[in-house]
């Protein structure tokens, strides 16, 4: 039955994360609810969240909506966005850690108000000396903490007006570079409890397949919609863990 409920977190929080990033809201205090060990549950959730993200971009590169050279800038980007975050974390606390996630959160929520996070119809994705230095931004913050990471990354594609399908399969290709090294670690120090992590691993990748399925018959106006629902969610959680921290 517990390996059924983790099954079904995978499923269910894959979905979200692949549509509007978030998944970990879903995941992480579930699996700690049930009395997984906190190193474990984060470990499970690097590990699946590496394949399931590597499953969903694949699946949109074999349809051609992605191409290498776009794929190649963001792997690189987010891989030493991530590392650099995880090495940083070891300085900081996490009351501050969570704070920074606040602020960043809070202010692409109030940017996708003021306007210009808007999914467009561009086809292709170039980084460049604005975009590029906001990825590893992204990827740093992931390494350092990670809860709201994906949907930052689509906020940063929104403003690049390229198309919804092309911003989720960036996202996921970005999760992947961010979660590797981390999921590296984690195994290579023997915090992985594997039964768990393979139960959540396939519960993962059919809930990203899943939400690559529905990627592709939302609007526009509800991706949006959706994001700052997301948002909001993820400012009040770690809003809350702030003040369990004070």
């Amino acid at each position: 039955m517990e390996y059924l409920l983790f099954l079904l977190i995978g499923i269910i929080g894959n979905i979200i994360g692949t549509l509007v990033g978030g998944g970990g809201l879903i995941t992480l205090p579930t699996m700690m609810l049930m009395g997984v060990p906190v190193h474990s549950a984060i470990g499970a959730n690097k590990v699946s969240n590496m394949v399931s993200a590597f499953s969903s971009f694949y699946t949109i590169y074999k349809r051609k909506e992605l191409l290498w050279s776009e794929m190649r800038s963001v792997l690189l980007v987010s891989l030493v966005g991530g590392t650099l975050g995880g090495l940083f974390a070891s300085f900081m606390s996490g009351q501050t850690l969570t704070l920074i996630a606040i602020i960043l959160l809070g202010f692409a929520l109030i940017m996708s108000f003021i306007g210009g996070a808007e999914f467009g119809d561009k086809e292709s994705f170039t980084m460049n000396r604005k975009n590029g230095p906001i990825l590893l931004g992204v990827g740093f913050y992931d390494g350092m903490f990670g809860p709201g990471s994906s949907t930052l990354a689509l906020f940063t594609y929104a403003h690049e007006k390229i198309s919804y399908m092309k911003a989720v399969g960036l996202s996921r290709v970005g999760v992947f570079a961010m979660c590797l090294g981390a999921a590296i670690t984690y195994i290579a120090t023997g915090k992985i409890d594997w039964p768990l992590t393979i139960v959540l691993m396939v519960g993962s990748v059919i809930g990203a397949q899943i939400g690559i399925i529905l990627a592709t018959k939302v609007k526009a106006n509800q991706v949006k919609l959706l994001l700052r629902i997301v948002t909001i969610v993820l400012i009040v959680q770690l809003g809350y863990d702030f003040i369990k921290q004070l």
